[in-house]
């Protein structure tokens, strides 16, 4: 007999070689038939794995993002046995689930699919799917994996870097494919299917091997739940902040300045000092101050912090100068820089904390391929602080940073987030800097932090940034996906890399902590999500333009500019529409520009001295006094404007 151990604490004898199936089946009827996945002491294994040793065991179902994982995975098999049917002689590469969905990487050698065929390809795997094919591990020798995949230079590639022993098959129906494990029971699971996009890709991401085809799908246990999606897919491209930055006049992109380096327009350069403008107040009132510094740092810098070694193949090159031997590298991280403001000054324990601020504009080189809108550039704009603080002041630093975080985002409109604690990997120590004892006192930190503040947070193994664990915030925006925004992190590892020092009270020289913090993270990111979650309808303290005058007819614009000079001098952000064009298309352009209220002036308004308000949306608010409207106008600011 062997000892399972549930998630739920509890243990069962069950006979060697039972499967999770059968535990499932052990527990109810009605879990076995949606078991779709499982793992075993920390492992994927498929339902029908053999269990021969005592362990724990968890089961997964669609709701689980680990059944949906071994859903999509199983998928892209399906994807990739109709592709084989469908186009004779292509060569399939690798087919990973990702967050949603999957794709396979093909060399279709003289076949072109396009958006055209996609209809065809569903059928295709509908039709493998209603077989009802189980999917079935084996293993397999080095040689008998080769031999089986002659002729496809990247699966031999895949297999030569594999260790005989440790090949594996996965079988279904006529389909076999090279696979690590961690499929749903068969195919008949599979109901619903959708082709979403081809693209280009490289061989292993490197752009000096060939281009294949990636083909994207995504797959559902029900038709109904496809439907849902598709129609989240199409208000997500109403949503998309390119197609929105675009039509409120935000940003735009040159192809001469280069790839991901956005152009920041009037309307967008005023949204963006609008929220630096926001977030330096409530830094002035938390006791930040603002430092500057510059776009480019000598390489030894980045050698001193370590940022070179880690990304200093991946990211811009060294740039020289007229002197020999002297390289500069274009900024990747303004930590660095903030450390030797520190060091520039010998500090005693009664000047900490330090928290120097900067909006500083950073630069990574990203792949083309990975580009994309102002959610992945190659420049982009951090709202960075350092705290430097004495061990004893860490945890209330940490707590206070958590505070502005939630400050941001209560004011902006996310209020659906978890905490995620990331922390360091402990089978992989190369990927990180600094002492056991470092780490385990910064994890500590954030750990107890996140416990006194009542976070709901969740632990990702893995997850710390090289030089320091990291607490993030996961928002969810109002179509439900998930975005990293904001993220603190502890870190004892750059003061001793920068031997940066406080004088104590035992007037002896001590190490101080330094906290990394950014509650928008990146600029860019930050509107972009923003953009998306408002669908352009910004909080109305945020809006580039928060009123709109529009005169009914030549007549009645000197009232017109009357009014929007109150409006001016009430603080209200507003516009003057005085284009020989119908009311109607004022209105209609209005609407689109996601302008909040719209106010229109013709001769009742002039008799009456009032105005006429009707609000985005099309709500009438009836005619009233412009102090009336600056009054509405006020409450709703300071209603969606949190005090920090």
């Amino acid at each position: 007999m062997i000892q399972i151990t549930l998630p739920d604490g509890s243990i069962k004898a069950f006979e060697e070689n039972t499967t999770p199936m059968d535990v499932a089946k052990s527990i109810s009827e009605g879990l076995a038939r949606n078991v779709i996945s499982a793992s075993f002491n920390g492992t994927t294994v498929e339902t029908s794995t053999p269990l021969t040793t005592d362990g724990s065991l968890i089961l997964y179902t669609w709701n689980n993002d680990e059944g949906k994982t071994a859903f999509w995975h199983s998928s892209a098999h399906v994807l990739a046995q109709a592709l084989e049917s469908l186009y004779p002689g292509i060569k399939l590469t690798i087919g990973p689930a990702i967050d949603n969905g999957f794709y396979y990487d093909v060399d279709f050698g003289e076949h072109v699919v396009s958006e055209k065929d996609f209809k065809t390809i569903e059928n295709k795997m509908i039709e493998i799917a209603r077989g009802k094919h189980e999917f079935k591990m084996r293993d397999a020798s080095k040689a008998e994996a080769l031999a089986l995949y002659k002729g496809n230079e990247y699966k031999t590639e895949l297999i030569e870097n594999l260790e005989d022993g440790t090949i594996t098959f996965c079988d279904h129906d006529t389909f076999t494919d090279l696979c690590r494990g961690g499929h749903i029971p068969n195919t008949g699971i599979i109901k619903a299917v959708k082709i979403l996009s081809v693209a280009g890709a490289y061989w292993r991401g490197d752009e000096k091997n060939k281009q294949l085809t990636r083909v994207y799908g995504i797959s559902f246990p029900k038709q109904k739940e496809l439907t849902a999606y598709l129609e989240l897919l199409e208000e997500a491209k109403k949503r998309d902040h390119r197609k929105l930055g675009k039509e409120l006049e935000l940003f735009t992109f040159s192809q001469k300045v280069g790839q991901g380096l956005p152009l920041w327009l009037p309307k967008g350069a005023a949204l963006r000092e609008r929220l630096e403008d926001f977030l330096k107040k409530a830094q002035k009132k938390a006791g930040y101050e603002m430092v500057i510094t510059p776009h480019i740092g000598q390489k030894e810098l980045y050698v001193t912090s370590g940022h070179y070694e880690k990304y200093g193949a991946d990211s811009f090159q060294p740039i020289t100068t007229p002197k020999e031997g002297e390289e500069f590298l274009l900024k990747p991280m303004n930590c660095p820089h903030h450390c030797e403001i520190y060091n520039s000054t010998q500090w005693s324990y009664k000047d900490l904390p330090k928290r120097f601020a900067e909006f500083g504009t950073v630069y990574r080189y990203e792949q083309s391929g990975e580009l994309h809108g102002l959610t992945r550039v190659r420049g982009f704009t951090q709202d960075d602080a350092h705290i430097f603080c004495t061990p004893d002041q860490l945890d209330k630093e940490f707590k206070d940073v958590i505070d502005l975080v939630l400050y941001v985002f209560g004011s902006l409109g996310f209020e659906n987030f978890t905490a995620q604690v990331s922390l360091r990997d402990p089978e992989t120590p190369e990927k990180y800097i600094g002492s056991d004892e470092n780490w385990e006192k910064a994890e500590a930190a954030i750990l107890n932090a996140a416990i006194d503040k009542g976070l709901n947070y969740v632990i990702e193994t893995g997850e710390a940034a090289f030089y320091g664990p990291k607490l993030d915030f996961m928002v969810k925006d109002a179509l439900g996906r998930q975005w990293q925004l904001g993220t603190i992190q502890v870190d004892y590892n750059l003061p001793e890399r920068f031997e940066l020092s406080y004088k104590g009270s035992d007037n002896e020289l001590h190490r101080p902590v330094m906290i990394h913090r950014a509650p928008f993270g990146s600029m860019e990111r930050f509107i972009a999500i923003l953009l998306e979650h408002t669908a352009g309808n910004f909080p109305l303290w945020l809006m580039p333009d928060q009123v709109i005058v529009l005169s009914i007819s030549e007549k009645y614009e000197k009232y017109a500019k009357n009014v929007l000079s109150l409006l001016e001098n009430n603080e209200i952000r507003a516009l003057i529409d005085n284009r020989n064009e119908t009311m109607g298309k004022k209105i209609r352009e209005a609407e689109m520009k996601k302008i909040p209220y719209m106010i229109i002036v013709g001769e009742n308004e002039e008799q009456e001295g009032k105005i006429s308000v009707r609000q985005h949306g099309g709500e009438d608010l009836g005619m009233i006094s412009v102090e009336a409207f600056s009054e509405i106008v006020a409450t709703e600011v300071n209603k969606t404007l949190k005090q920090f």
